[in-house]
């Protein structure tokens, strides 16, 4: 059984603990917040622009003007997976369930007879996939520099991805991060970004209109793929940054209940045991003042 000083030490070593947690979390919801606005306001553009690369893909009707962005190679023997994580831990199941489902991607790939290349965005991915699929690992971006993510590093990564495309590295890109839903509920989604898959909104339905495209449309999703590309990976990000400060506000929540948890029983068990340190000297002083 643990001595009295043994038991006031840990008692004091969980409340120290206790304090880190409460303030990481009280940190947590406040970047939360605007990892939460940046994200939903990503929203709206990113998908505005996948409708209107749909409406311009009807009108060119994958002929020769199309890019090959958008037509792909016409092989899926390749394939390139951008995943996408948090480069810091302490957030519950946020980063090993998007390396989870990236890894049953993987798997069905490698099972179909598939070739698989794997860029890592974010360290915790990296740690987690380095250890069945390292030869696969082709690249690993680290953000663990940049405080506020911008549209420059999405596109950083984006430039990389289509130079290895226009290489023949890959026939197929997907993407993979954590859609941002609630404090506590992040999916992991997966998107194909190349060859652009086109958008599946009401509006790509929408026959009744007619537009007219100056310069020719294979000329602007010459440029618009690309920027596509960039705002898809961008959107992810953002997402992510949103799902990770919820999911480590969530965590350290909990942390800060189980460390409270703890220090109740851990009070209780020095309280009854320094009362019954207590009651036995009270016992030998008594009986050695009746044997006097």
């Amino acid at each position: 059984m643990a001595s009295l000083k043994d038991l006031r030490n840990r008692i004091a070593s969980v409340k120290a603990t206790q304090k880190i947690t409460k303030a990481m979390q009280m940190v947590a919801a406040a970047k939360l917040r605007r990892a939460q606005e940046a994200a939903e306001a990503a929203r709206p553009y990113s998908e505005r622009m996948a409708a209107v690369l749909a409406n311009i893909t009807q009108a060119v009707g994958g002929g020769g003007d199309a890019p090959a962005l958008m037509t792909g190679t016409g092989n899926d023997n390749v394939h390139l997976l951008v995943v996408c994580t948090a480069e810091r831990g302490l957030c519950g199941g946020f980063n090993s369930q998007i390396a989870r489902f990236a890894r049953d991607h993987v798997r069905k790939l490698l099972a179909d007879g598939k070739t698989v290349k794997i860029i890592c965005v974010g360290k915790k991915g990296f740690d987690i996939l380095r250890r069945d699929y390292a030869s696969m690992i082709i690249e690993r971006v680290d953000l663990r520099e940049v405080k506020t993510l911008g549209f420059v590093n999405a596109d950083a990564i984006a430039k990389k991805v289509i130079a290895l495309f226009n290489e023949g590295g890959f026939d197929i890109c997907t993407l993979f991060y954590s859609q941002f839903k609630s404090v506590i509920s992040q999916i992991p989604t997966s998107q194909q970004i190349i060859p652009a898959a086109g958008a599946s909104t009401g509006e790509q339905a929408n026959g009744s209109a007619v537009y007219e495209y100056e310069p020719e449309p294979g000329e602007i999703l010459s440029d618009l793929i690309p920027r596509n590309i960039s705002v898809q990976i961008f959107r992810a990000l953002l997402e992510n940054a949103a799902g990770e400060m919820g999911a480590k506000m969530s965590a350290m929540d909990n942390a800060t209940r189980n460390a409270g948890d703890m220090i109740n029983k851990l009070s209780i068990t020095y309280n009854r045991q320094r009362q019954a340190q207590i009651t036995k000297e009270l016992i030998e002083i008594i009986s050695g003042a009746e044997a006097l």
